[in-house]
């Protein structure tokens, strides 16, 4: 992935925005930061995956997205713990987790994916370029409205995924750019795991989409492995959203990782086989400048 140099003039010197062609733009003034920020009205749709249950995360999500004026759509997630065996054998390589994933993927992680991958199929079937997706336990701050209408006029240029949030937001980079409003998108050297909120265009959720079943991995450690999906994985910082509210009345993923978790040597050397063999290629292939 080669990040361009990127020009957010507002004297209608052509960028991504106001290329010909583009959806056109309006300049506008952002009290909260200060900043010209471009905003397009070929807004990408934002989909939201929530389990039926869990309405007080959904309340949540519509409160925050509401107070910046972005409509959304709920994605229905899919329930791992109600999906029988044989749904599971359809979806699930379980031979090749046992032989290249860290550890075996409980029913949530399966509905997990399965519910990520409704959500690609929205976007690679609907009429945007791109969409944004959400788990719905995160948080926003004041800018995400910002941020999403910055990405979604830069259109994908130089990206196929972008990551709303990461853990390490000092880690290595091998490569960044500006976006209008001091934003900065970059390329992390290693790609963050966590999905809790990204934007895909719609190639890359087709791509998504071609590739998902049968899976191994859970579906955020799948996306580390950028040499294999073929995309090219972005970052916005600062990131406008970060891990919410927990509550859930199904459970976390965490919670039932834990529960199912034994045999300690076993899974003490997939751990390690696992952690050395991603080093070892994520240098190889950053090595061999593969963005």
């Amino acid at each position: 992935m080669t990040l361009r140099p990127h020009l957010d003039e507002v004297d209608g010197t052509p960028t991504p925005q106001n290329a010909p062609g583009a959806a056109p733009v309006q300049p506008r003034k952002d009290r909260a930061i200060g900043v010209r920020i471009f905003m397009t009205d070929r807004m990408w749709p934002i989909h939201v995956i929530n389990l039926a249950e869990n309405t007080v995360r959904l309340d949540n999500v519509r409160r925050q997205l509401d107070a910046q004026g972005l409509a959304f759509e709920r994605i229905d997630a899919v329930n791992g713990w109600a999906l029988s065996e044989q749904d599971i054998t359809q979806v699930y390589d379980a031979k090749r987790n046992r032989r290249y994933a860290r550890h075996d993927l409980v029913p949530a992680e399966i509905g997990c994916y399965l519910s990520h991958i409704d959500a690609w199929k929205r976007i690679a079937e609907g009429d945007g370029a791109g969409g944004f997706i959400f788990e719905d336990d995160f948080e926003t701050d004041d800018t995400l409205a910002e941020v999403l209408a910055a990405l979604a006029g830069d259109g994908g240029t130089d990206w196929d995924m972008v990551k709303l949030f990461t853990f390490d937001p000092d880690a290595a980079l091998v490569a960044e750019r500006e976006l209008p409003g001091a934003l900065r998108l970059v390329v992390p050297y290693r790609v963050p795991t966590c999905l809790i909120g990204y934007g895909l265009t719609r190639d890359a959720a087709r791509k998504l989409v071609d590739r998902a079943v049968p899976f191994f991995r859970p579906v955020d450690e799948d996306q580390k492995y950028f040499w294999e999906t073929g995309l090219r994985v972005a970052l916005a910082l600062p990131a406008p959203i970060k891990v919410g509210d927990q509550q859930t009345t199904t459970g976390t993923i965490g919670d039932a990782r834990r529960a199912a978790s034994k045999g300690g040597l076993w899974r003490a050397w997939r751990g390690l086989r696992t952690q050395l063999t991603y080093q070892l290629k994520l240098r190889w292939y950053r090595w061999k400048g593969i963005r």
